[in-house]
């Protein structure tokens, strides 16, 4: 398995920051290590989704990428948001049809995330044991999860102070 690359963000939320040439040179050791090429493009994609505080849409990337000479294609992102997500950079927030950093890189974990219905912070948090309950009860139902995405939607410490 990989060494794990530290995250361009906040762990604690994915807050605005540049990607340090150490995080950009652990996602590309990471895809060369798996075989897989990360291009030009699919690197401004993911150094767009690291700056972007909270949740970053599709449609917006392509916006930030595109040019008068040069636009970028809708499936164009979409396959590029598909190769991040498959080889565990990034995660998709399902209720929100959007992308954040994944704060453990090359780390095999289960997605459990929070989002701040007023700011649009977002949280990764550690697993401790939901995963394992849902995994669990599933099979005791005779289903086989391929995966799983756990999302809770509240206010953060901030907006619960103001």
């Amino acid at each position: 398995m990989a060494a794990p690359c530290e995250p361009p963000a906040d762990p604690q939320f994915h807050t605005p920051a540049s990607p340090t040439p150490g995080a950009l040179a652990c996602a590309e050791r990471l895809c060369r290590e798996r075989g897989v090429r990360l291009t030009p493009l699919r690197r401004r994609v993911l150094e767009q989704i690291w700056r972007t505080h909270g949740v970053v849409k599709a449609y917006d990337l392509i916006q930030r990428l595109s040019s008068a000479e040069r636009p970028v294609k809708p499936p164009t992102v979409y396959r590029t948001l598909d190769f991040l997500l498959a080889q565990g950079l990034i995660h998709r927030i399902e209720s929100l049809n959007g992308y954040v950093a994944c704060v453990r890189p090359g780390q095999a974990h289960d997605t459990l995330l929070v989002v701040c219905r007023r700011c649009g912070a977002v949280m990764e948090l550690e697993d401790t044991g939901m995963a394992r309950t849902l995994r669990h009860e599933a099979a005791r139902h005779g289903f086989r999860l391929d995966r799983q995405v756990v999302e809770g939607s509240g206010l953060c410490a901030r907006c619960q102070a103001d």
